[in-house]
């Protein structure tokens, strides 16, 4: 659920070369195609005793509160609360500043194989999010507590990237709703995140492979959390964000078709 903040604006800033050749195929307006957009996640949850549970979302860390629905110490300066609502319905809700950012439902079908996730999250830009996942048990546990994959996921939110040439040779990859800002830049190697929220030891390189494809390689504190292969297909009708997050075996996959 951390993770799935979701990070798919981008601002990239080619050299001159790769630039003028980008360009023309990129540019437009892009609309996402749900039906073969795939955004597989896991989560793993332990019971620590009484109503203490460890929350690892796999965003960078494990998250050990108490399920009471009080606002708790989550990570990256958040704050995480869960409540139960009933024997098989968990609310969890995170905050940031004081406003909340995610809100999601659990619910644990009766024979426990299966968690359906209704996940809104509220975008930088206060446009409202909404997807639904379900999961499946993965391994040994009670209730809801244990390691769980998602088997399906759906995109209920209408999701436009626009992109647009800059001046200096650039792109500008930006969608609506907007969930962050980030700029890339060619040319320059593990150079600090920009934008209007850049993250503290965060840093950022690109590859260029050809004129329709380049490769972003993502870093936190010198270590490499993800890649993301972003390429056109052969007749620039498709674009496609391949997202490789270190110690998942499975990639997210953006499918946009041009609008």
């Amino acid at each position: 659920m951390f993770k799935r903040m979701l990070e798919i604006a981008l601002v990239v800033c080619f050299s001159a070369g790769v630039a003028q050749a980008a360009e023309a195929p990129f540019a437009g307006k892009w609309k996402l195609d749900p039906s073969r957009t795939r955004l597989p996640d896991a989560m793993k949850i332990e019971s620590k005793g009484g109503n203490t549970y460890a929350f690892d979302f796999g965003g960078g860390g494990v998250e050990t509160i108490v399920v009471d629905g009080t606002d708790q110490k989550g990570l990256d300066g958040t704050l995480l609360s869960v409540k139960p609502d009933g024997p098989n319905t968990w609310i969890v809700e995170r905050k940031r500043d004081g406003k909340r950012q995610i809100r999601a439902t659990w619910k644990l079908s009766k024979d426990g194989r299966t968690i359906t996730d209704y996940f809104r999250q509220v975008a930088p830009d206060g446009a409202p999010i909404s997807m639904d996942y379900v999961y499946q048990r993965t391994g040994k546990g009670s209730g809801i507590a244990a390691d769980w994959r998602s088997i399906k996921e759906t995109m209920n939110s209408p999701l436009v990237l626009q992109v647009t040439p800059l001046p200096g040779d650039g792109l500008s990859f930006a969608t609506s709703p907007a969930f962050f800002a980030r700029t890339v830049r060619f040319g320059r190697t593990d150079y600090p995140d920009e934008g209007p929220t850049p993250r503290k030891g965060a840093t950022t390189s690109v590859r260029t492979v050809d004129a329709r494809t380049f490769v972003v390689t993502r870093k936190y504190d010198g270590k490499v959390v993800a890649t993301e292969d972003i390429g056109l297909s052969s007749d620039l009708k498709t674009l496609t964000i391949a997202q490789h997050i270190t110690g998942r075996d499975k990639p997210n996959l953006y499918v946009f078709a041009r609008g």
